[in-house]
């Protein structure tokens, strides 16, 4: 089922999950979603997976074949999984978590018929919960992630042409990422959000409100899918924000760099710096025990200091956070916004995004990944963060 050194990793998984199902008082957990699947069992299958609060797991598989190992069970249909754990004697749950904001209606009313419990719990916000603490192999995912990341926005200046437009540079990009390794998909949590391997913005796109829940939106090319770039033409004086997922690992690394053609406004390089400066000064108190909300707090005072609160996190619309975790999905904990009640914990890894809005010129900042050490946090994207000037 899967390869015999990951095993450690994943028993240790199994063990937290189990230790907040026994917190909880559940007896039994049920996950079907690929996200939760590929963290539990290091691969995506059709089919679920069954954990008793003692003992070992259960792989009940539809697809693919092949697929062996201790527990492992193929099935046809869910019905069955409740006759091999009564085969197996293991009791029927009477409370069980199932993936209540992630399976539909009628998974759950199906998956509750069949194991008739008492009371179900979400395990949705469990998992969340246990996969914000990353371990040590996760993060060496994720610092691989950052390098191969990098290396690629390091490529970037080689790819633009005058006279491109904001899709023509995408598509390069793209294809630098896939030639390097990049899965593309970007996985994200909820149905409200979607993006295709990220997003290349240039000059006013950058200002077009978003339906979505990013910090710089885009229009897109089409009302189906309002995310990115448009077709703006890369002109003198242009900003260009370019924000590609790193999609390398299973686990996602997030960066952010701005290149310009030619020279752009004053305002759009003094506000770059301060971004900057909030990164500074955030990676200078960030530790475990640190409220997130405090970091938020003290870049929205930096800010208005200096005057460029209009500006911040967009300018016809603005996003309400600064950072958020990432890890298998781009939008995990902890989130640096003003309301969040999250502290920063040894293993936590999050993206920082400090970014403006500049009408007329476009969006400026940086994005960069983080993970949270005993004694401070360490940047896993490592590359200049300076505005990179293209020819005109």
């Amino acid at each position: 089922m899967f390869k015999n050194e990951i095993l450690p990793e994943l028993s240790n998984r199994w063990k937290a999950i189990q230790k907040e199902m026994a917190r909880q008082g559940t007896e039994g957990c049920l996950l079907a979603g690929n996200v939760n699947l590929f963290y539990v069992a290091d691969r995506v299958f059709s089919g679920y997976f069954y954990l008793p609060v003692e003992g070992s797991p259960f792989f009940f598989v539809k697809r693919p074949v092949g697929l062996k190992g201790e527990n492992v069970y193929y099935i046809r249909k869910p019905e069955q999984i409740a006759e091999i754990l009564a085969e197996e004697g293991i009791t029927t749950p009477k409370t069980l978590m199932l993936e209540l904001d992630e399976l539909s209606y009628n998974d759950v009313t199906r998956l509750q018929s069949i194991f008739t419990p008492e009371q179900t719990f979400n395990a949705t916000a469990v998992l969340r919960k246990v996969r914000t603490i990353k371990s040590a192999y996760e993060i060496g995912l994720l610092r691989h992630s950052g390098l191969l990341h990098a290396a690629c926005y390091s490529e970037v200046p080689q790819l633009y042409k005058p006279g491109m437009t904001d899709i023509d540079f995408s598509i390069e990009i793209e294809r630098l990422f896939r030639q390097k390794g990049a899965l593309g998909h970007f996985r994200v949590f909820g149905q409200s959000m979607e993006i295709f391997m990220g997003s290349v913005i240039a000059g006013d796109n950058a200002d077009a409100p978003s339906p979505y829940d990013f910090a710089m939106g885009g229009s897109g090319l089409h009302s189906s899918l309002p995310v990115g770039g448009n077709g703006t033409v890369l002109t003198p004086g242009t900003a260009i924000m370019v924000d590609m997922g790193g999609t390398f690992t299973g686990y996602i690394s997030d960066m952010t760099r701005v290149f310009s053609v030619g020279k752009v406004a004053p305002l759009a390089y003094n506000a770059h710096q301060l971004a900057l400066e909030i990164q500074s000064d955030i990676v200078a108190i960030a530790k475990p025990g640190v409220a997130t909300a405090e970091l938020y707090n003290m870049a929205i005072e930096k800010v208005k200091k200096h005057d460029l609160l209009p500006y911040f996190m967009g300018y016809s619309q603005q996003a309400g956070f600064i950072g958020h975790g990432i890890g298998i999905q781009i939008n995990e904990s902890p989130v640096l916004a003003p309301r969040s009640k999250e502290i920063l914990t040894e293993g936590h890894i999050f993206a920082l995004e400090p970014k403006f809005v500049i009408p007329g010129t476009g969006a400026v900042g940086v994005e960069n990944t983080f993970v949270v050490n005993a004694d401070g946090i360490e940047k896993l994207t490592v590359l200049n963060e300076e505005i990179v000037e293209l020819p005109c």
